[in-house]
């Protein structure tokens, strides 16, 4: 899972221009992840593409995401956004209804439009415009992902086989969320993730853990203000070798204090993980949220 980084487009200025939010979903299966990346089927360059054919724009836009997910990984509430030129919003517009419709009416159709032309696996329930601030990226207060894993001995159901994970062995859920307790916080997580030049690895856990569900499967609730390169999965792999008794309860705590990757860590695979939600602010707390957000985090250490 990636670090929540996004990409701008030039596009004209106050009136002429419209952002547009994008609530979507999608099975990452077939997708080289969410960014754009030559000669790679991704997530961005299959919407950005069908926005340029529905809108009839060239170049085409560039999409800003609230959470940049890896090859494989999935979701069921991510959020986008996209600044359009107002006038290109016409294109959707019937024959008839030229010169007629609202923003939100020109959307909807957008939204229409984006169902006929966009691959099976992926989906655009909602097309809207913010309040004014909203940025899909640095508006955010959370990102929710659930991890989901089976360790019934004859495998998992499957229908379910692209997205959840089969662990052949059994697994202790109250040691593993034993262990995830000594991860909440704000912490660097450089241990648990893959650097990236100029990016920080200080995150805010707020939740983890881990429920067996009525059918049998595990799910593990990772919520967080954002996250760094694999750290989700990372989280999940350290947990789960303290669920078959590899390791003691402690030790993810461990490694998160050493701050240096532990060859013990084995990354989960990504087909278990799905983005489920993101949350924003109140419309007032919209700018406030994005000014604190873009602030370089540093630990406070105790004096």
């Amino acid at each position: 899972m990636g670090e929540e980084t996004a990409v701008t487009t030039d596009v004209p200025t106050g009136a002429d221009v419209v952002r547009v939010r994008l609530d979507l979903a999608y099975e990452g299966t077939e997708f080289s992840g969410w960014a754009r990346q030559p000669n790679r089927r991704t997530v961005q360059g299959e919407l950005e593409a069908a926005l340029a054919r529905v809108l009839r724009l060239n170049p085409g836009p560039s999409l800003t995401v609230a959470g940049r997910t890896d090859a494989g990984v999935h979701a069921r509430g991510q959020v986008a956004h996209v600044d359009l030129p107002r006038a290109a919003l016409a294109a959707v517009e019937r024959r008839a209804d030229q010169g007629r419709l609202t923003t939100a009416e020109r959307l909807l159709a957008l939204g229409r439009r984006l169902a006929g032309v966009l691959p099976l696996d992926v989906r655009v329930h909602a097309v809207t415009e913010p309040p004014e601030g909203f940025d899909a990226r640095f508006s955010a207060l959370w990102r929710r992902y659930v991890y989901r894993v089976c360790d019934a001995p004859g495998g998992v159901d499957p229908l379910r086989r692209r997205e959840v994970l089969w662990y052949p062995r059994p697994l202790d859920v109250a040691a593993m969320n034993t262990a995830a307790a000594g991860l909440l916080g704000e912490h660097d997580f450089a241990a648990f993730c893959k650097r990236r030049d100029g990016a920080t690895t200080i995150r805010e856990l707020q939740h983890l853990d881990w429920t067996r569900t009525p059918d049998g499967l595990l799910s593990a609730t990772v919520i967080a203000d954002a996250f760094c390169h694999s750290m989700v999965r990372a989280l999940v792999g350290s947990l789960l070798a303290v669920g078959e008794s590899l390791r003691p309860p402690h030790w993810p705590a461990t490694v998160l204090t050493s701050g240096t990757r532990d060859s013990g860590v084995n990354v989960a695979p990504a087909h278990g993980l799905c983005l489920e939600e993101v949350h924003y602010p109140p419309p007032d707390q919209l700018l406030p949220r994005t000014h604190l957000t873009r602030r370089l985090r540093t630990l406070t250490r105790p004096t």
